[in-house]
């Protein structure tokens, strides 16, 4: 294999990418699980949502930060890596990367510190818009950068001025063929990948003993949502399927593994993809049901990788193996879904201890679908950087191979190092569990006494003057 700066320009991007996926991955889903905790927090008033409240919105503190970090490493590449793409797409890739600085981020940043730092300093109402403006710009992040990379997906709305895409029809762009799928593909995923991170821990919160009632509500909203959302996600996936075999169909036979054309294709379960031989090795399949699932019609057709030149078609193994990994831990989730339903029927929903092991060894499921799903979409979508348009090798900036390499290095030590103390310190939070000594009016703000007129007493604001008997530093 030669380590040219191409190669090594594409191993760079998608480690850079593979470590900022992770937190908005987890921060997207987390932001919308808060404004439920504490919009029942509001509804209720019960104590157990603000305790969950401030527990989760620390872990939410550090995986954003992390996100922020990861993700302007990961834009500038652009100029230095890749920067023929961004001379020769930069009229439509940029704007929609602006906005979504302009919309979300801004959002973001405007009201992170009212939700992190504002209890004490504003009314309960004002912060609940502040939780809801964080979570809406999580969202509102998604949709431009899914926006854009399905423009490159499936490019319309253009037109050429030489080697340069110029755009005539922006809402075209925007809302471009593979982007509504895409979409509600990956929130689902953000949410879900929330959703057991949530599951494990809790689990791991009954299992030692802490915080019981704590642990107990999120475990219990875990699975409710996990029921709800998983079926929803494998209607998704299966949408989505549907729509790369309309839109992309070398990428389509690449992940299923297909080189000749055929009707009544089988689904193949398991194989070795031979490319030099254009073959499968050690195929199991099952006849007919590839054409069922993706064609709904078992005599339906579908196109091999031998229609398209060799030099017009994806790597075979990376998107087989990787789409195989991501539907695998989807209907793991779907298991342990219904599961959860069995056992809260029958009562045993929390003291169920292989239930909870089983739970908190899929804590890290969906990170992995996540990142499975964006390898089998990426490496896909090659030999294209734009599809059907723009070639991934005439998009690389002309840098030698050793500074690739050398930046390529410095990136690894540092994020290595940088995201190993993060996940440390989350793993801290986590020990420590909710605190369980937060009462319903330690959540309420002097502002808010001062205007609540039916108040009978002061409401207590929590005391943060140290405690004479704990040791200081």
């Amino acid at each position: 294999m030669d380590f040219d700066a191409l190669l090594l320009s594409r191993i760079q991007f998608a480690f850079v990418v593979s470590f900022h996926i992770l937190f908005p991955a987890f921060t997207i889903g987390l932001a919308s699980y808060l404004w439920m905790l504490e919009l029942q927090w509001l509804r209720t008033k019960q104590p157990v949502y603000i305790q969950l409240f401030r527990f989760w919105v620390k872990l939410f503190a550090v995986s954003f930060g992390l996100g922020v970090v990861s993700g302007i490493i990961m834009s500038y590449q652009f100029g230095t890596n890749w920067s023929r793409l961004s001379y020769l797409a930069g009229p439509v890739i940029g704007p929609l990367m602006q906005y979504e600085v302009l919309t979300a981020f801004f959002m973001e940043a405007a009201f992170l510190g009212i939700m992190l730092f504002g209890w004490n300093k504003v009314g309960p109402k004002l912060h609940f818009l502040a939780t809801s403006m964080v979570a809406l710009g999580t969202v509102l992040s998604t949709f431009w950068i899914i926006s854009t990379n399905s423009w490159m997906q499936t490019p319309q709305g253009f037109t050429m001025e030489g080697d340069r895409f110029v755009p005539v029809d922006w809402w075209a762009i925007v809302f471009n063929p593979s982007f509504p799928n895409r979409l509600l593909h990956m929130v689902l995923a953000a949410y879900l990948t929330t959703c057991f991170v949530v599951a494990g821990v809790s689990a791991w919160h009954l299992w030692k003993g802490k915080a019981p009632e704590a642990a107990r509500k999120a475990f219990s909203m875990a699975m409710w949502f996990a029921a709800i959302v998983t079926p929803l996600q494998i209607a998704a996936g299966d949408l989505q399927g549907l729509a790369v075999l309309d839109q992309q169909p070398t990428k389509l036979a690449a992940i299923e593994g297909h080189w000749e054309t055929r009707r009544g294709a089988p689904l193949i379960l398991f194989a070795v993809p031979n490319e030099s031989e254009e073959r499968n090795d050690f195929e199991i399949a099952v006849p007919k049901l590839g054409s069922i699932i993706l064609t709904h019609d078992p005599n339906g057709e579908i196109r091999g990788l031998k229609e398209w030149p060799r030099d017009r078609r994806p790597p075979v193994k990376i998107p087989f193996y990787s789409f195989r990994i991501m539907v695998g831990i989807g209907f793991a989730m779907l298991f342990i879904a219904l599961a959860g339903l069995f056992l809260r029927w029958r009562k045993r929903l929390y003291d169920s201890r292989w239930f909870l092991l089983l739970c908190m060894a899929m804590t890290p499921s969906g990170f992995i679908a996540v990142l499975t799903g964006w390898f089998t979409a990426e490496v896909g979508r090659q030999p294209w950087v734009v599809y059907g348009y723009l070639r991934t090798a005439d998009a690389v900036s002309p840098v030698p191979a050793a500074s690739v390499a050398a930046s390529l290095a410095t990136f690894m030590v540092v994020y290595l190092a940088i995201f190993s103390a993060g996940t440390f310190y989350m793993l801290r939070l986590i020990a420590a569990g909710p605190d369980t000594k937060l009462r319903m009016d330690d959540a309420i703000s002097p502002a808010a006494d001062r205007h609540d007129k039916r108040a009978k007493r002061p409401l207590s604001v929590p005391d943060e003057s140290p405690d004479p008997s704990e040791p200081t530093s």
